[in-house]
């Protein structure tokens, strides 16, 4: 297998000769607006070659490699790549997404404009080789972890919160004199904040940074969790409640992020499992915690008072200790450094040139997901399914209760102990996936690097089989009083282990998928299951209250399994199904043709076309790795 600088050898002839024929035969180009990249753990440096001269109209980076690209690490050559395709995804990249009909300022007090800088490119930062220490990838493995800690802390925090209000919803409905629906619209706004705020801190991230979305975000999440503590009415509540959510949003969708700054391909997969089980375990540690509070003197304005010391403490952690990892943000700081030492006012970072366009704000991060969401097959029926599993996780905050307070009568704290059969589930799951790993990446390296999608869907099938009997368990060992609560409670393995299985694999999934809509996909997933989170729960009391127990089990149960063929299909016809889709990331054969995008880091035309997206997920032999 050729390594890495045998590709670029290629890529810089074969640009070469397009560079040298512009009049040669093409490959349609996507436009730039329709091209997106999810931001992965690859660095960020940016390429010195090729001045303002070979630089495309578009205003995007340049593709013509010098002798400098040729003689550069394999890691700093996949760092230049995803460099690329992340300032090609940016907002505000495009110069066609800027108004330039507008004529041009005067310079002022009379002056000519200056000439233009003789090459531009020549000022823009790069990381100084694979081993710089300013890359966050390059961090000690204490500071990593230490991190890692902190954010996972951070996060379990925000997902803690969604949910410890369950505890507090018949104690609020009572002090307010309304109904428990009503109450429980404490638990599904916070969710509908989860819903909204990625849509916010998501594309922030990219242009800020991580660290400052994270630090406000905490800062306003914990303020409005003290609001929620001392609210003196029912409407204060529950606004509080949704902008705490929409705050408590940033680290779900910002950490995850960060972690691919910070760990490289070996160790990505791993960071952002563990990652994963913080975040859905999070909501299951909750109810004991609240139900124990809510019983005793304190009462139920304390479970808010402890998210916001919570939250205070993450706040606290993440001003002082966390640093940047965002590759973009640290070129930025660099610069500004050199600027300000050498006092040349030339020298800048890639991100710097951005500005930020409403127009294609809104479609990157509106328009797009909803467009993806109801027109692609593979979305919209995996949305479809991982929103009734999500709507299900906030569902059983209404249901273990009928079942271990209603039937067997603990109280609030011990019901919530029950969780703990799902939390012992979704342990399984997350380290069930860590054992596939390393298979996983055989098959990737017996594949060129070319990841096939459907790789990930066996465990994703086994976890709706192993999820729906879950349900069935649940509900007919648990409205009966002689069988004992340890039956009930122990079906939380199956239905935990089914909820973690699916939904990392299948995120998973999408991101193999729709490589370069990555992020619109799952923002649309997002959207879709956090409606669900929000709204299930309120129509959990009705439906076990009218069907009884095991009837509203078994109802959830036959819909689980009629969504169990989805992944079946597309483990069989996903291939056929992607083939079609405008969208859907196509991987050319090693050796084939591939048409050309105006990102210029995923394809090469021509004969021997090397894609270098999947180039970069080669699992490197020992030999390359020395």
């Amino acid at each position: 297998m050729m390594d890495e600088v045998d590709r670029e050898l290629i890529r810089a002839e074969e640009d070469a000769r397009q560079h040298m024929s512009p009049t040669s035969e093409r490959a349609p180009r996507r436009a730039s607006n329709e091209v997106e990249r999810v931001v992965t753990a690859s660095s960020v440096s940016t390429s010195s070659s090729g001045g303002a001269r070979a630089r495309r109209d578009t205003g995007g980076m340049s593709r013509i490699p010098t002798s400098r690209d040729l003689e550069r690490h394999p890691t700093e050559l996949s760092r230049i790549n995803t460099a690329r395709s992340q300032h090609s995804a940016t907002v505000g990249r495009s110069v066609r997404s800027r108004d330039n009909r507008r004529p041009l300022p005067k310079f002022g007090a009379g002056k000519p404009f200056p000439p233009p800088l003789p090459d531009q490119e020549e000022y823009v930062v790069e990381f100084d080789g694979p081993d710089d220490p300013y890359h966050a990838q390059n961090w000690s493995l204490k500071k990593k972890i230490l991190t890692a800690a902190m954010l996972g802390y951070t996060t379990m925090t925000s997902a803690f919160t969604s949910s410890i209000f369950s505890a507090a919803t018949p104690y609020v409905a009572a002090e307010f004199g309304v109904s428990s629906e009503v109450g429980l619209l404490g638990v599904s706004l916070f969710v509908v904040g989860f819903a909204t705020g990625p849509t916010f801190w998501a594309p922030l991230s990219e242009l800020k940074g991580r660290r400052l979305p994270i630090v406000i975000a905490m800062f306003g999440f914990s303020v409005f969790s003290i609001a929620c503590a001392v609210a003196k009415d029912l409407q204060t509540l529950l606004i509080c409640r949704f902008f705490a959510g929409f705050f408590g949003a940033c680290p779900l969708a910002v950490v995850a992020a960060v972690f691919s700054d910070m760990f490289n391909n070996a160790t990505r997969g791993i960071a952002i499992t563990i990652f994963s089980m913080a975040v859905f375990t999070g909501p299951l540690l909750a109810p004991f915690v609240g139900g124990f509070i809510v019983t005793s003197h304190l009462g139920w304005r304390w479970t808010m008072y402890l998210a916001s010391i919570m939250g205070w403490a993450a706040f606290i952690l993440d001003f002082i200790f966390l640093r940047e990892t965002y590759p973009p943000v640290i070129l930025i700081e660099k610069a500004a450094e050199l600027r300000r030492r050498t006092r040349n006012w030339g020298i800048h970072a890639k991100q710097e040139e951005i500005e930020v366009d409403m127009k294609e704000l809104i479609q990157k991060n509106f328009t797009r997901p909803m467009r993806l969401l109801f027109t692609e097959p593979i979305i919209t029926l995996l949305s479809i399914y991982m929103a009734f599993i999500y709507g299900l996780l906030y569902l059983f905050l209404t249901a273990y209760p009928f079942v271990f307070q209603g039937i067997h009568h603990f109280n609030p704290g011990q019901s919530g102990l029950a969780f703990f059969g799902m939390i012992i589930g979704q342990l399984i799951a997350g380290t069930a996936v860590l054992l596939m790993q390393p298979a996983y990446q055989r098959k990737l390296a017996a594949n060129n690097g070319v990841p096939v999608p459907e790789w990930r869907l066996p465990i994703v099938i086994a976890g709706g089989v192993a999820f729906t009997c879950g349900i069935f368990w649940f509900g007919w060992s648990g409205y009966r009083t002689d069988v004992h609560w340890i039956v009930p409670a122990a079906s939380g393995i199956l239905t935990g282990f089914g909820l973690m299985a699916i939904f990392l694999q299948a995120l998973n999934y999408l991101v193999d998928a729709y490589l370069m809509f990555a992020a619109s996909a799952i923002a649309g997933n997002t959207f879709l299951r956090s409606l669900a989170g929000a709204g299930f729960p309120l129509f959990a009391t009705y439906m076990f209250n009218g069907l009884g127990i095991q009837w509203a089990a078994t109802l959830l149960g036959c819909v689980a399994a009629l969504l169990v063929p989805i992944p079946v299909i597309f483990y069989l016809y996903g291939h056929k199904i992607r083939a079609k889709s405008k969208f859907a990331q196509s991987f050319p054969a090693p050796g084939a043709a591939a048409a050309d995008n105006s990102s210029n880091d995923t394809a090469v035309d021509g004969e021997g076309a090397i894609h270098h997206a999947a180039a970069s997920n080669v699992p490197k032999k020992e030999t390359e790795k020395a």
